[in-house]
């Protein structure tokens, strides 16, 4: 067991039977672990899912980390999106759900009200570490993976640029891949600045409200859950964010496989449209998928099955596990 603390073992066989028609044992259990994070100064949690032989063997597993979209948190890919049910279909891999509550994944430039906002850091190195630390894992690049989707989609792919020798394959789905693109653009004027949103009192009540779901005191209200501070303070810093210069920037040899998919009914689809034909363009390999679907639960839940056998196969070939093509033969 892992020397973390375990604050609660959520079943998920009632998630199963409305998605698919098979026996409810095929599901895993979610873990939640908490732990304290240097780079965000508070105590913090993640849901995990272990494979089903992890207590009995001895063996060491590859990770696939799933990250959350804006508003969301640490329970959303276990207890909406299907994962408890994918993750049983792989008998070797650990799935690692973190919570950066509506950080864009970014490490801020300023904080404000005595807060720490390092949140790139709080997942590749506070997060890693701990699993590393606390589960049997591969804890190497070969045996690491990271996706996410909307705002999750934009932090697993930049992250993954940032820290290119982390992860073996990073992806989106209905990722919000130019954010730090458009960021860039409406500090330097190039685009109109985001109209602040209007909240009735009825909203700003309900942002306010914990969550009993979150349970992380002081982190529980999307208002708690909201760095104070400023993300960006120059177009530069949101620039070191845009995955179109990241990929620029690193080595083809270096760069970890990238996978996209999104809806064909998501306006954030243009994005992934455009960074797949960017990838075509430089000949970098990649896998992208569109089908059907908008930017909601219903989409997600079929698209992680895709987005984790794709990833998983990319893991396993890694660390040798799969057998290997002499090439093409020449005249």
């Amino acid at each position: 067991m892992p020397r973390s603390k375990l604050v609660r073992t959520v079943a998920v066989a009632f998630v199963l039977a409305a998605l698919v028609a098979v026996p409810a044992a095929d599901a895993r259990e979610l873990q939640t672990v908490e732990f304290f994070s240097p780079a965000v100064d508070r105590t913090m949690k993640y849901n995990v899912l272990l494979p089903e032989d992890y207590e009995t063997s001895t063996a060491r597993y590859p990770v696939l980390y799933l990250l959350h979209g804006l508003t969301q948190n640490y329970t959303a890919w276990g207890l909406a999106n299907g994962a408890p049910f994918y993750s049983g279909l792989y008998g070797d891999l650990i799935v690692v759900m973190p919570d950066v509550g509506n950080s864009w994944y970014v490490n801020w430039a300023e904080n404000g009200d005595g807060q720490s906002n390092d949140w790139e850091d709080h997942v590749v190195r506070d997060v890693v570490s701990h699993v590393d630390w606390n589960f049997r894992t591969v804890a190497r690049r070969e045996g690491r993976a990271m996706t996410g989707l909307s705002m999750g989609g934009f932090g697993a792919i930049t992250m993954g640029l940032r820290n290119p020798g982390m992860f073996i394959s990073i992806g989106s789905t209905s990722g919000a891949l130019e954010f730090g693109r458009q960021a860039a653009a409406r500090m330097r004027g190039e685009m109109p600045p985001r109209a602040p949103r209007e909240l009735t009192p009825e909203q700003e009540a309900r942002r306010r409200q914990p969550n009993p779901l979150i349970g992380i005191d002081g982190f529980s209200s999307q208002v708690e859950r909201t760095p104070q501070g400023a993300m960006f303070t120059t177009p530069e810093e949101a620039d070191a964010y845009d995955p179109f210069k990241l990929i620029a920037q690193i080595p083809k040899g270096d760069l970890p496989h990238i996978y996209l998919d999104c809806g064909t009914e998501d306006r954030l689809i243009a994005g992934a449209r455009e960074l797949a034909g960017y990838l075509a363009e430089q000949d970098i390999p990649f896998n992208y998928m569109q089908m059907p679907g908008a930017h909601n639960a219903a989409y997600w839940i079929e698209a992680i099955g895709h987005i984790m056998s794709v990833q998983y196969e990319v893991m396993q070939r890694a660390l040798g596990q799969r057998p290997f093509g002499r090439g093409r033969a020449t005249n």
